[in-house]
């Protein structure tokens, strides 16, 4: 009866050992400080939003999450780690919208719907173009009617090339009939130090321009949501304006591919709960962010999606690759 016994208990062990590995990574995961990559300089909106996801995160896996700031290459500097981190969830990274459309403008390591797991949406920018209050701009109706008399005169700088700063604007312009001249920036302090030292005569970009336009230095023309904001309820819309110009950019965290499982919903789960977490909605009323959740399923299913749509944007602002 013994070694029958014995028989049973090895050979129920080994049924379920197929499972096992599995769920032991998760019940071992994390183990060890997980590494944040935020691909824009450290004291912009994102990385303030990044880092309050991070330490809400931490507490609920009980681990510390570390923010680690690489700016340059229009936020791409993330998406190129990706290539070639772990999959096994210690390496994580914030996938900005530009991810989607720069494959189109030029050769890039990655292919966004091969290369990343999609773990959670979280939230998305709110986006404005804004002007020195000294400006004799006032208005969009003022900036189309300059920029139709100085074609590419008026310089406006953005987060970098490709990015969703960069390319509304563009595409407004388009719409417009008008020409400007871009100045791309690694990120969204580069970009306010530029406008408020005179540098350009304007700034497209996330709300990080909010404080400054508060205190008086800045002038906010319109925004790019699609509808007006709760902080600036008589700004207009450039879609309200007739520009058939939207743009969000909704983002959340992302990892290489082929992570395990159960390490991603584990992931999912603890920022999932940062959306319950009066601090980080705190950080997101800050710079007027919006709740944007996606689960796994449709943060890449949304991947997908985007990437098709992008494809066309780049293609009618003829800036597509022609290699």
């Amino acid at each position: 009866m013994t070694q029958r016994r014995d028989f049973l208990t090895t050979a129920a062990a080994a049924a379920a050992g197929i499972a096992l590995p599995s769920l032991a990574r998760a019940q071992a995961f994390p183990s060890r400080p997980i590494r944040f990559i935020c691909p824009w300089p450290a004291g912009g909106s994102t990385d303030a939003v990044i880092r309050a996801l991070a330490e809400s995160a931490g507490k609920t896996l009980g681990q510390t999450i570390i923010v680690d700031n690489k700016p340059g290459a229009g936020g791409m500097l993330g998406a190129n780690e990706m290539m070639n981190a772990k999959p096994d969830g210690y390496t994580l990274t914030q996938l900005p919208h530009g991810v989607f459309r720069i494959p189109h403008m030029q050769k890039v390591q990655y292919d966004p719907l091969k290369d990343f797991t999609w773990i959670a949406c979280l939230t998305g920018y709110t986006f404005g173009l804004v002007v020195p209050a000294d400006s004799p701009i006032k208005s969009i109706k003022d900036l189309v009617a300059y920029a139709k008399a100085n074609p590419e005169k008026f310089t406006y700088g953005s987060t970098g090339t490709g990015t969703s700063p960069h390319l509304a604007v563009e595409e407004f312009a388009q719409r417009a009939g008008i020409k400007l001249t871009h100045v791309p920036f690694k990120g969204n302090a580069d970009n306010m130090q530029a406008i408020l030292g005179g540098h350009v005569m304007g700034a497209s970009d996330a709300t990080g321009w909010g404080p400054h336009v508060e205190s008086g230095k800045l002038r906010l023309l319109a925004t790019y949501g699609s509808k007006r904001t709760k902080r600036w309820p008589n700004v207009p819309t450039l879609d309200e304006l007739g520009y058939k110009t939207v743009s969000d950019s909704p983002f959340g965290v992302c990892g290489p591919k082929g992570m395990d499982r159960a390490v991603v919903e584990t992931l999912h789960d603890a920022f999932r709960r940062t959306l319950n977490d009066p601090a980080v909605l705190a950080t997101f009323d800050k710079y007027d962010q919006s709740v944007i959740y996606m689960n796994t399923a449709q943060y890449t299913r949304f991947a997908r999606e985007t990437f098709i749509a992008e494809k066309a944007t780049i293609e009618r602002l003829g800036m597509a690759n022609k290699g």
